[in-house]
């Protein structure tokens, strides 16, 4: 039997808040299913199992502060598949028996009602935690649903039918629902700020009169709960600043810039965007990102960690991408695989983790893995970013806004769009003599847009 413990979700996290449980016991989980949200001095994170099995028991009640590397639940072995398998498969092909069994026709044949009676006994139990988690965050009440699979069990394609149905504005998401429950909230009257109106819990605690709390406080021995609205910012910026003082204490850094022409870049993005729907369109910060993670692969020496005294490569280039947060602070959750990804792709992965990063969804494998960071405070008109590297990572890029400056190319004087492009690295790992060949690249790939 396996422990679930509170896992390390960035070098600055020594503790973290268990805020809702997305399993119960009983229910199958494969290694990375969301099985918890687990609340940091950052934001909320969903936390993704380490094993494939059955739940056990829960060990710790939501609300309950716990430092790192506690246990949170139990995680038994998977059953193997001939052993779980073979009696289903007998019961599925069992004929339905007559009344005279003993047992009520409608236990084995029933209609749209008996299914929805079925699933409303049920409580939802056996419809399993990727598809309540699905209707969580599409914000769908499971218990209006009739279930379109075998005994009235909801399917995914249920929750996905109904998320795009037309809704109540006054909708709220389960865990919602309990929380208004739980601070005498009446849904009715609270504005949902969720997809198509839902009611999430954030809008819950900002309606509910008094003090707020993510949950019910829980005792367990060294364990603590604390008011969500009171720590996050306060420990967010204590936590941003235990780590800055820490990697500038330790971390010899060595910084460089170099500004590149943006001609060739913006020309070959205004036509690729005149070419497709508003939707898809890019922005600049796409061709910057796709730069620094294809030149990151080319340059693997800034594309890792520095542990144990040496220098670890990236098994991928995973790019943290820098996310201001609205009450104040920053995120940087990692876009997987950047280096891999087509522009419009990058592009909708980006808008996708912005969104929730500022909504308190991340999982909790983008925050705790990024390979190097890219910070890019253009839009707010910064025209240099000379920034600290967040360990144990060896670098971090920056890229300011793109302006128009004069510009000599090939002896004539003209204006050109410029950007300017920054690295922070961490001098024990390399030296600036790589550090420039980074930058190289990053030029070169701006300059030939079509190899992006």
């Amino acid at each position: 039997m396996a422990e679930f413990t509170m896992p390390s979700l960035g070098a600055d996290m020594d503790e973290g808040m268990l805020q809702e449980w997305l399993v119960r016991p009983g229910d199958h989980v494969r290694k990375g299913d969301p099985v918890a949200v687990v609340e940091t001095a950052k934001s909320a994170i969903e936390v993704e199992s380490f094993e494939t099995g059955m739940v056990g028991r829960l060990l710790v009640d939501p609300g309950t502060t716990v430092p790192v590397g506690t246990p949170l639940a139990l995680i038994e072995p998977a059953e193997k598949p001939a052993a779980r398998g073979k009696p289903k498969a007998k019961e599925a092909k069992e004929p339905a028996k007559p009344a005279t069994s003993g047992k009520p026709a409608t236990s084995r044949k029933r209609g749209k009602a008996g299914t929805a009676a079925l699933a409303h006994e049920r409580g939802h139990a056996d419809e399993g935690p990727l598809v309540r988690h699905l209707a969580e965050r599409a914000g769908v009440d499971l218990d209006a649903l009739h279930g379109s699979g075998h005994g009235g069990r909801v399917t995914r394609a249920d929750v996905e039918q109904a998320a795009t149905a037309p809704r109540s504005p006054s909708r709220g998401t389960p865990f919602a629902r309990r929380l208004a429950r739980e601070l005498g909230v009446d849904l009715s009257s609270v504005r949902g700020t969720g997809r198509d109106g839902a009611v999430r819990a954030a809008d819950v605690r900002e309606a509910a009169p008094g003090p707020t709390v993510t949950a019910r406080p829980k005792s367990a021995g060294a364990a603590r709960a604390r008011p969500s609205a009171d720590r996050r910012p306060t420990g967010m910026r204590e936590a941003i600043a235990g780590l800055m003082t820490r990697a500038n204490r330790e971390i010899p850094h060595y910084y460089l810039s170099t500004t590149v022409d943006m001609a060739a870049a913006m020309n070959w993005m205004h036509e690729h965007n005149r070419r497709c729907p508003v939707g898809e369109r890019l922005l600049p910060a796409a061709l910057l990102l796709k730069a620094a993670a294809r030149a990151a692969r080319e340059v693997p020496e800034l594309n890792g960690f520095w542990t144990d005294g040496g220098f670890t490569a990236g098994a991928g280039v995973h790019l943290g991408v820098a996310v201001s947060l609205r009450g104040g602070g920053l995120i940087a959750p990692a876009l997987h695989d950047a280096d891999t990804l087509e522009l419009p792709q990058l592009m909708a992965a980006l808008k996708d983790l912005a969104t929730r990063a500022r909504t308190g969804r991340l999982r909790g494998s983008e925050v705790s893995d990024p390979t190097l960071t890219v910070t890019n405070l253009g839009d707010q008109g910064v025209e240099a970013v000379l920034g600290v590297i967040y360990p144990p990572q060896v670098a971090l890029v920056g890229f300011g806004r793109v302006v128009e400056r004069p510009w000599a190319v090939d002896g004539l004087l003209g204006v050109r769009p410029v950007v300017t492009a920054t690295l922070s690295a961490d001098h024990r790992a390399t030296d600036g003599a790589v550090g420039a060949r980074y930058l190289t690249v990053v030029d070169r790939l701006l300059q030939n847009p079509e190899e992006l």
